[in-house]
């Protein structure tokens, strides 16, 4: 294995051919050992709004890959840059609405109006990511800041295309700067698309004054009532032009991604339907700008998303954001680590057809993982979760992954993992790393994920609430500050009894609630005496059948059993380990 191939196989869009990964920083003997770096660039979400699931699967596939490289060259040894969009029409027209007379008086730039109202999508954004378990990337660079030229040096939009009109790529027509795609002679190469098939393709209009029908916009004119930004481009043969304007869309991660990673990187991410126009524009832009072979080595792509076997549209009535399905608004709330184990049980290039009953069936998977582990793992293992001692994943997991994010050899091998547990101490130690490795576990919280208990609740109200159990489960590990002051804890623990209160309000009128404790469990508790059962009965129904047993009267002690169990009592028998004799005890079936 040559020196920077650590077993790493990719599949690259640009070749449409699975690869070995070999970080370009390992093939140059000029860099020390110490600099070099493995670089990778993921587009980000806009932040106009909320982002919706379709947003997630990035999000998570490629936190898996920054997981599986750290791991491979080390953590201190990968740069993960993922862009914020926030250079959008729609954008710059909220911000001239709720800012405009700031920014006419010089009170406001337009940079910091547009971060006025985009901070509070983007920092959801941040909060919904965190709950699917992804890790923070190295930067998180926002496409205002990259507009105009920097201080310090870093590449920005402007001198891009300053640099693209200066080698005979881009041209000025009727207020707007054009990327003439004739310029390049292998145009197409990622999409592998004719030229005569492609579209323009931008998020800002484009009229028809181009040279070429597939002519894209670097830099678009707005109105004086338009917010925009104050650009001045050097023409050929000594002209100038002045535009008051804004880029478009693909500039933007040419140079951020110039900016942090250099102009040719290792690898380049993001959703399918971003290959044509966006990533083979961005490619366009960044070779022709920096006059390289390359923009990144290697492209990868996840596959596109549906809601219940439809396209996820508002118009269909299926457009599900992160925050309602983490919240719950208007649906079943769910773990963030139960959405992104749904998403990464489809390999991450296959569609992926995203439904509550593949939620749910997930969910039951991994409390069941999570459980086995709980009551089966090593003290030892216990003790250094709780301390912070770093967990290394298994070989297999890693070879898995190795094999171009194959997630169906992690799920069967974590299968294996807690069908040994219960014999195997060492198994249900490994499940316990792989999960917490994988952004699967928080070991913190593990009451969270599966343990619930019905305290002297009738059974019949325990049947009638027990649903509600899951979702409580999962506003908690979605909500619950638990890591953070004594004080905040309790405020948050208190925060989230209240909002238990609303996901059924008979629970009031039945005089049962849905109570948190410290460590994340969930009690169904009763609040009055007609709410309690009646546990002197149940003792002795249970002194009576253990007396038919004894007596050999199997058809009475059944009886009562089932009669029990109707009751929404479940008997457990055991036996007494010093005189061996047979005890019976009961809980509130689940």
């Amino acid at each position: 294995m040559s020196e920077g191939f650590k077993g790493l196989r990719l599949y690259n869009t640009l070749s449409r051919a699975k690869e070995d990964f070999r970080p370009l920083d390992w093939e140059d003997p000029a860099i020390p050992e110490a600099e070099k770096r493995v670089r990778m660039y993921v587009c980000g979400p806009t932040v106009y709004d909320y982002a919706h699931i379709g947003n997630a699967r990035p999000a998570i596939v490629f936190d898996v890959l920054y997981r599986l490289l750290r791991h491979l060259y080390g953590a201190d040894r990968v740069t993960y840059v993922r862009n914020i969009t926030d250079v959008d029409d729609k954008i710059n027209a909220r911000a001239l609405r709720d800012y405009g007379a700031e920014i006419a008086a010089g009170r406001l730039s337009l940079n910091e109006a547009i971060r006025k109202v985009t901070e509070p999508t983007y920092e959801q954004y941040q909060k919904d990511v965190t709950a699917l378990g992804c890790l923070q990337p190295t930067f998180q660079p926002r496409a205002t800041e990259f507009v105009l030229p920097r201080a310090d040096g870093k590449a920005d939009m402007v001198t891009l295309i300053q640099s693209l009109i200066d080698r005979g790529h881009a041209y000025v027509s009727d207020g707007e700067v054009l990327f003439d795609v004739t310029s390049m002679a292998d145009y197409g190469q990622l999409s592998k698309r004719p030229l005569d098939e492609q579209q323009a393709g931008a998020r800002i209009a484009v009229e028809a004054h181009k040279k070429n029908p597939a002519d894209f916009v670097l830099w678009k004119e707005s109105t004086a009532e338009e917010p925009g930004w104050e650009a001045h481009f050097d023409l050929p043969g000594g002209g100038h032009v002045h535009i008051h304007g804004r880029p478009g869309w693909h500039i933007e991660c040419s140079a951020m991604s110039a900016a942090y990673l250099g102009e040719v990187f290792d690898i380049h991410g993001g959703g399918l339907d971003l290959i044509f126009p966006h990533h083979e524009n961005e490619i366009a832009q960044s070779r022709c700008a920096h006059g390289t072979e390359v923009m990144a080595r290697y492209w990868l792509h996840n596959g596109f998303l549906q809601v219940e076997g439809r396209k996820m549209s508002k118009s269909e009535g299926n457009f599900v954001t992160i925050h309602e399905l983490l919240q719950g608004v208007g649906r079943k709330p769910f773990a963030g680590e139960v959405i992104r184990l749904t998403m990464l049980a489809t390999h991450y290039r296959q569609p992926i057809d995203f439904s509550e009953s593949r939620l749910e069936y997930w969910r039951s998977r991994l409390a069941e993982w999570v459980e086995r582990f709980a009551v089966y793992a090593s003290s030892t293992l216990k003790n250094d979760f709780l301390i912070g001692v770093e967990q290394i994943p298994s070989d297999e997991v890693i070879a898995s992954l190795s094999d171009d994010l194959n997630f169906s050899g992690v799920i069967a091998h974590l299968e294996r993992l807690a069908t040994e547990a219960p014999k195997k101490t060492e198994s249900a130690d490994q499940l316990g790393k792989d999960l917490v490795w994988l952004g699967f576990f928080r070991t913190y919280m593990k009451d969270a994920y599966f343990e619930s208990t019905a305290f002297g609740v009738q059974p019949y109200l325990y049947e009638k609430y027990r649903n509600l159990i899951p979702l409580a489960q999962a506003l908690t590990l979605n909500n619950y500050r638990w890591q953070s002051s004594l004080e905040d804890r309790m405020r948050s623990r208190n925060e989230l009894n209240e909002r238990f209160k609303q996901l059924n309000q008979e629970m009031a009128r039945d005089a049962v609630a849905l109570v948190l404790d410290e460590h994340g469990g969930i009690s169904l508790l009763p609040l009055s005496i007609d709410a309690k059962s009646d546990e002197v009965a149940i003792q002795d129904a249970i002194a009576r059948r253990l007396a038919f047993i004894a007596t050999k009267n199997w058809a009475e002690a059944d009886r009562i059993r089932d009669e029990l169990l109707a009751q929404g009592i479940q008997l457990k028998d055991g036996k007494d380990p010093a005189t061996g004799e047979r005890t019976t005890t009961w809980e509130v079936k689940r």
